[in-house]
């Protein structure tokens, strides 16, 4: 019990900011096997989107300007953390002519055109999906959505090599597959509650292509993962299952 309660300390501190930290030393040291809980971690912070987007529905803020600020609260709690892997990774593979330039480019802090118009892209995807579904909707699609998307992290992380030696993917190590198994049977344990059969398994399926065009685009691109894929990863099963449960629900 007290592994799970130290990978979830990890998960947090890692995913969100608050203010969490193992208590034997840093949180790559942990991170690998922190990964089973990502997407208990995912569906807190889809939780509280939810609660944000249907609270100002509720006080009479419009659809549209309610959803962009529940999306506000969301980059808030994450600190954008996946949507800036989502940008670093659209100017490295759009800009970069070969691996090493692809890598260098990842780990410019600066937004290029490539970074902005994925990120324009994957923010409209969200907006319009989030204010398309009904509101009995809402707090099922998200928490699935943001545990989905958490995890596609382990899974692409046991899946493909590190892309470079001295990121923190290369640091956390490959997670066993007992940890990729564990992440995703809770991750679909969740959509199972929050959904009815037929979305969950909209939703799942739709999670897997994106993690998995991801992936093949990553290996493609670079040869392996990096910390800022995984982001992208996170990012596009999360548009994904949005775009999908909005148009199933809709």
């Amino acid at each position: 019990m007290r592994d799970w309660q130290d990978d979830l300390r990890v998960a947090v501190g890692l995913l969100t900011r608050i203010p969490m930290a193992h208590p034997d030393g840093p949180a790559p040291s942990y991170l690998a096997r922190a990964m089973r809980v990502f997407p208990l971690v995912g569906a807190g912070i889809g939780a509280a989107v939810g609660v944000a987007y249907l609270g100002l529905l509720l006080v009479g803020v419009p659809t549209l300007p309610a959803a962009a600020l529940a999306l506000g609260v969301s980059a808030l709690l994450t600190g954008a953390l996946h949507e800036d892997g989502l940008a670093d990774t659209g100017d490295g593979f759009g800009g970069g002519r070969d691996k090493a330039r692809k890598l260098e480019i990842m780990r410019d802090s600066r937004i290029g055109t490539y970074g902005a118009v994925v990120l324009m892209v994957s923010f409209a995807a969200k907006l319009f999906a989030l204010a398309a579904l009904p509101r009995v909707a809402v707090l099922p699609v998200l928490v699935a959505a943001h545990a989905l998307g958490r995890a596609a992290i382990p899974a692409l992380s046991f899946k493909l090599p590190a892309a470079r030696t001295d990121g923190l993917g290369a640091k956390a190590g490959t997670p066993a597959q007992p940890i990729v198994v564990t992440a995703a049977i809770i991750a679909a344990v969740l959509v199972l509650i929050m959904l009815p059969l037929r979305e969950a398994l909209l939703a799942v399926a739709v999670a897997v292509v994106a993690a998995a065009a991801v992936g093949a685009l990553a290996m493609r691109q670079i040869g392996g993962q990096t910390g800022d894929v995984l982001g992208a990863a996170e990012q596009a099963v999360e548009v994904a299952v949005l775009v999908a449960c909005a148009a199933r629900f809709g």
